[in-house]
Parts: structure tokens; sequence; C-alpha cells
């Protein structure tokens, strides 16, 4: 009887020890298999938001050069019509990030800068010089750079960055719903998000 008490002990204990490693082993593939998914997922997430605007600007250039001193000045001028394309993108392929499978996290650790790409068609008007004062590259190198700054500045005060960072922040999202759903710990700006609202609130 002792022998067989001690032949069903012996067949449990093999057993368990049997299953348990069995269950250890697939809970390791289980975490592999979820770290390469969150990996995956980060990398081909949105490679690129894009917001795009339209903007017009007319543009007055004046230059004036004296000759044989202040009494005699030969002048030109122009005027501009601009139409630009603007675009505020921002490139997710460049988001530097880190797993760390033995906490079950995933943190973002930065996101690139916005990028904004302006596509100016520019129009020249009423364009006249005196003939000692003639247009040349230097001056049409100077309106597309002053027309390049007075867009930016449009652009700065516009709603386009507000909406690209809408855009921005509705793909962190996706990034919370992806590791929740896993069981995993999202961190963007050393603090856990523990809902798709928390994004609303970062600077």
């Amino acid at each position: 009887m002792k022998r067989f008490i001690y032949g069903v002990l012996i067949t449990l204990a093999v057993v368990f020890i049997v299953k348990s490693c069995g269950d250890e082993n697939t809970s390791e593939a289980i975490l592999e298999e979820n770290s390469m998914l969150i990996q995956q997922q980060v990398e081909n997430v949105s490679k690129l938001i894009v917001t795009e605007g339209h903007f017009a600007e007319v543009y007055n250039y004046r230059d004036s050069k004296e000759l044989f001193g202040p009494l005699i000045t030969a002048e030109k001028k122009a005027l501009v019509v601009v139409n630009a394309d603007v675009s505020i993108s921002y490139d997710l392929s460049k988001v530097s990030f880190e797993l760390d499978e033995d906490a079950k996290t995933l943190t973002i650790k930065s996101i690139p800068e916005p990028e904004i790409k302006l596509n100016p068609d520019f129009e020249y008007y009423d364009v006249t010089a005196d003939y000692l004062n003639q247009f040349d590259a230097g001056d049409y190198n100077t309106i597309k750079r002053n027309v390049k700054n007075a867009l930016l500045k449009k652009v700065e005060a516009s709603t386009l960055r507000t909406n690209a960072k809408n855009r921005l922040l509705s793909e962190l999202q996706k990034f919370y719903v992806l590791t929740n759903s896993l069981g995993w710990t999202l961190v963007y700006q050393d603090r856990n998000i523990e809902s798709t609202t928390d994004f609303n609130i970062l600077p």
C-alpha cells in the first residue's frame, strides 16, 4: 500500500513539473511574440502624418541705389503674388522607443520635430527697373527668402500646427490601444499612459 501511495505521489510530482515547464515555455513564447508584435506595429504605424494648407501672399519689392551721392537714385520694384502649398508632417519612422520585456513596458523615448515644407509659386507683376539698377539673381533670391519668412509666420499663426499635433496624438493613442490590449504599459515623457485621453494634456 505504501509503495502504491509513493508511486502516486511521484507520478503527480513528475506531472506537475512537466506541466510547469510547459506553462513557462508557453509564457515565454507568448511574451516574445507580443514583443515582436509591438515592435513591428510601432515601426509600421503611420509612417507619415501630414496636414496641408494653402496660403496666398502679395509682396512688394523695392530697391533704391544711390548714384553719385543722394542726389540721383536708381530704383527697381516688383509686385509679387505668391500661392503656396504648405505641409506639416511627423516622420513616425523616426520615433525612438524602448521595449522592456521583463516589465512589459513600451517607452517612447522621443518623437521627431514636425517638418514644414513650403511649395510656393511666384508670379511677378509690374516689374520695373532703371537702367543703372537692373534686376539680378540676388534680387530674386531676396524676394524668395523674404516671402518664405512671411509664409512661415503665417503658418505659425494658423491652425496648421495644432491640426498636425492633433493628428500626432491620434497616432500615439494607437500605441496605447496596442500595448493595453496585450497587457503592457505605455510610458511617454516619464509618465504612465493609462488612457487615450492622457495624451491630450501633454505639452
